[in-house]
């Protein structure tokens, strides 16, 4: 007699999680739908070397914990992505770790992740001490953070706890974003990722499991300006894939400027996983080819290039030289909060 829905669906659960956990994730809390993984950045800060592209925004790389509390559970499936294919990743169990508990439980794993740097002669002990209290969470590791249904309180925990919380969203969830304004509960950064200049490229990309989801991208951005006047830093997102989403840059330029955003990102492609089976390597674009297509994007907004990253290929602009100091006082405002908290710690 054949296995059960049941029984089928812890054996996928287990191939699923030993795939996350083959490519460097630890997987924590009672419910196993939170991952947390070490990212270069961490790594490399911790043995002395350089810092991520977020330095922009005032984050020191080894104290900050990339994870996400939705594990391969993601309403769209990205040609670009990495990871696999398919409908499955549009699959929830529906029971969900409390904010705390996850915080807790990525924290904890961050610490044993990073641990193994004590005995690295190139990691010095005021940096291994640093790392073992994170000043920072980045929810953008993987999946959809905002399907986590209690994505405003987690994004509570972890301001209440003295930490920064920048949160990557496909902004197909214009209510969470509305939850977090009207409880007056806003991350330090909300990404809006914006898969394509138009609704045609963004379905031929995204490949989305359910339908009319570019007008609630429409939505989120126009919610830009509330977060704005909330002290959040907005952020206009574009993934750039060379004949895909890397095109009409004067449409990207017109969404910038009916919402308002802080800053706009570009981010390049890169040829990993699984997105090899779909697309060739010629849709990874030159850093060369990013900046002149931020640039386009910056002449039709007047936007700002501020930051350019060659080997994590991102393209940074900011709204104007005013926000740019609003910035700068901002990351003062952050160094200050994490000294008082290690003060007490």
């Amino acid at each position: 007699m054949g296995d059960t829905a049941g029984q089928q669906f812890i054996k996928f659960d287990a191939i699923r999680l030993a795939k996350y956990q083959k490519a460097g994730y630890r997987i924590v809390g009672q419910k196993k739908h939170t991952g947390v993984e070490i990212c270069r950045w961490t790594k490399s800060r911790m043995v002395g070397e350089r810092n991520c592209y977020k330095a922009t925004y005032g984050i020191k790389s080894h104290r900050c914990v990339q994870m996400t509390p939705t594990l391969d559970f993601c309403n769209f499936s990205c040609s670009w992505c990495w990871r696999s294919f398919g409908k499955d990743r549009f699959k929830s169990e529906n029971k969900w770790d409390s904010p705390q508990e996850i915080v807790d439980a990525s924290i904890e794993a961050q610490r044993k992740l990073l641990n193994g740097f004590g005995g690295n002669k190139k990691t010095s002990k005021q940096v291994l001490q640093e790392a073992m209290e994170p000043s920072h969470f980045a929810i953008s590791l993987d999946g959809e953070p905002t399907l986590y249904p209690n994505i405003v309180e987690l994004i509570k925990e972890i301001k209440d706890r003295g930490m920064t919380a920048f949160l990557v969203t496909n902004g197909t969830s214009p209510h969470r974003l509305k939850e977090m304004l009207d409880k007056n509960i806003v991350p330090t950064n909300l990404y809006v990722s914006v898969y394509g200049p138009d609704e045609e490229t963004f379905a031929k990309g995204t490949n989305a499991f359910v339908n009319g989801l570019w007008p609630k991208v429409m939505e989120s951005l126009c919610l830009f300006p509330k977060f704005n006047k909330l002290g959040c830093r907005t952020v206009f997102r574009i993934t750039c894939v060379k004949g895909l989403t890397m095109q009409k840059p004067e449409l990207y330029a017109e969404m910038i400027k009916k919402s308002k955003p802080t800053f706009f990102e570009l981010k390049g492609y890169a040829w990993l996983g699984e997105s090899r089976d779909r697309l060739k390597i010629d849709a990874v674009p030159q850093m060369r080819e990013l900046e002149e297509f931020g640039q386009e994007i910056a002449s039709r907004t007047g936007y700002i290039i501020k930051a350019r990253d060659h080997v994590s290929r991102v393209v940074v602009a900011v709204r104007d030289e005013t926000t740019w100091k609003w910035n700068i006082n901002k990351i003062k405002e952050q160094d200050r909060t994490f000294a008082e908290v290690s003060a007490k710690a």
